[in-house]
């Protein structure tokens, strides 16, 4: 496809858009375009009258909310678990909505990392996010191992993208456990799950996959492709709200595993309120639960998995390509003349739901944007990510936010401002 990249193309767009209704749900500000979905996503009207309503359940029955009311909160995990597994192609008892993306991890390999014999690596990557690191490190020291030794990482050619023969080099008979984004964060490559998963379990590897870039904007077929274990936030494409309750899925042929982390909120619910000092497993992805649910940090998705069950995840993927292909060939062609390299694969079978862009003055270009009412997400040393979301980004806004990007780098306004990020990039 091409674009004219004017405003008579972008409203053409807007009225042929089945998803444009969808905008009237959220909370958007007059004269800004927002453009960091992948970081934080926009509050809903609904997810703001599902806190209420959880409040209001709060109280109106008091500790009697745990099983009455529209929303019980003792159940409440596990109904949402199985509104989101037809996101990522889940059986409904695969799927948790609980803890937050590190503890979720911690207790994934907690459960699956297992060094036996030589097999006491795990596998990961240069690219990926510093806190899946951090769990990773941290539970090899737990076993006793050195990280500096068993913790192993693809090594990216470019700096910012993966091959599939990258990650198959660091796929031996000594690793136990790969672990790697569905969507590397700063260049917005779209890994292929279901081949790497594949090669790895021809060589006896357990695979787990950090959806946090990728849940809510890309359909997945996690059961079928037979991925061991996810992990992911909901705050992002998911719309959840900050530091939002995350979730977990754990492949339906591992849910004999006790869990790596034993929790009261992992127990059978019939047993729980035994009291009993012998820990009796949830069927399915419940058992891995650990702590009592957050429900008000839960609430929001109520609200937002409605949105998701009547959009559909293949429109809102089919707008996300259609949205991040029009910023792309922007870019191409409006852009590169500045020294703005585009380093977000190409290929739609490559790609997340965001742009990536490489520039050595990015942080101040960032400021720049923000001063003209354009929200993009800064990553360190020098990646612009643009990131429209599906359910409330418009054409029209896409349009203008390029347009003003564009005299940005044309009058060079950038330049009065510092080059240095801020606290919250």
């Amino acid at each position: 496809m091409s674009f004219i990249f004017d405003l008579t193309e972008a409203q053409r767009f807007d009225r042929e858009d089945d998803l444009a209704g969808f905008r009237e749900e959220f909370y958007l500000k007059e004269g800004q375009y927002y453009l960091d979905g992948n970081s934080l996503g926009l509050l809903s009207k609904r997810a703001e009258q599902a806190v209420m309503n959880l409040l209001s359940s709060w109280k109106d029955y008091g500790i009697e909310g745990w099983m009455e009311g529209q929303h019980p909160w003792f159940t409440l995990s596990e109904s949402l678990g199985e509104k989101t597994a037809p996101l990522i192609g889940a059986k409904p008892s695969e799927v948790i909505v609980t803890g937050s993306i590190t503890v979720n991890l911690h207790q994934m390999l907690s459960t699956f990392y297992q060094p036996e014999g030589k097999r006491t690596k795990i596998a990961a990557d240069e690219l990926n996010f510093p806190s899946d690191i951090y769990a990773l490190q941290s539970q090899i020291e737990l076993k006793g191992l050195d990280p500096e030794q068993e913790l192993i990482k693809a090594v990216s050619a470019d700096g910012v993208t993966l091959t599939i023969e990258d990650i198959e080099r660091i796929c031996t008979d000594e690793t136990a456990v790969l672990l790697l984004p569905s969507v590397l964060y700063r260049s917005g490559q779209l890994l292929p799950i279901k081949e790497i998963t594949k090669r790895a379990h021809e060589k006896g590897i357990l695979v787990g996959f950090d959806l946090a870039h990728s849940i809510g904007a890309v359909p997945h077929e996690l059961h079928d492709w037979g991925v061991d274990f996810s992990v992911w936030c909901n705050y992002k494409y998911m719309n959840n709200g900050p530091g939002g309750t995350g979730g977990l899925f754990i492949h339906e042929k591992h849910h004999n595993r006790i869990p790596g982390l034993k929790g009261w909120f992992g127990s059978d619910k019939e047993k729980q309120f035994d009291m009993a000092h012998t820990f009796t497993k949830a069927e399915g992805a419940g058992a891995y639960q650990i702590g009592t649910p957050n429900i008000l940090s839960t609430a929001p998705l109520i609200g937002s998995l409605s949105l998701f069950e009547e959009a559909g995840i293949e429109k809102l993927r089919k707008k996300s390509l259609h949205q991040t292909t029009y910023i792309s060939q922007f870019v191409e062609q409006e852009l590169k003349q500045f020294g703005m390299k585009q380093v977000t694969p190409l290929a739609d079978s490559d790609r997340g739901g965001h742009i990536a862009l490489q520039h050595s003055y990015a942080a101040g270009i960032c400021k720049a944007m923000k001063a003209e009412g354009i929200i993009p997400d800064f990553r360190s040393p020098d990646i612009i990510r643009l990131a429209p979301a599906a359910f409330y980004t418009s054409y029209q806004d896409l349009y203008k936010a390029m347009q003003l990007i564009k005299k940005i780098m044309t009058e060079e306004t950038y330049k009065s401002y510092s080059n240095e990020r801020n606290v919250i990039a």
